[in-house]
């Protein structure tokens, strides 16, 4: 259990490092001035967030297959590089 943990925290942590969701973070508490406003809303949506998609990470794989889960994800992580890409 350990090991799926520290998997898990070391993947979320080193792909959360720089990315919009702690630019927007950086943004928020220098605009506000309210920096444990902005942990506690962040922090929570965050929760939220990735509370849904384990759920649906774990139930969807028996309706439709893990190989077009993983098919969908691969052609939209595509079509959203190549929206901001365009500008759009």
């Amino acid at each position: 259990m350990w090991k799926i943990f520290a998997a898990s925290f070391g993947i979320m942590f080193l792909a959360e490092i720089g990315d919009k969701t702690q630019l927007a973070a950086i943004s928020l508490a220098t605009r506000y001035r309210s920096p444990w406003a902005v942990f506690a809303g962040a922090g929570l949506a965050m929760l939220l967030a990735t509370a849904a998609g384990i759920l649906v990470g774990s139930y969807l794989p028996a309706l439709i297959g893990e190989r077009v889960i993983r098919f969908v994800s691969g052609g939209l992580f595509v079509l959203f590089g190549v929206l901001i890409i365009l500008g759009k």
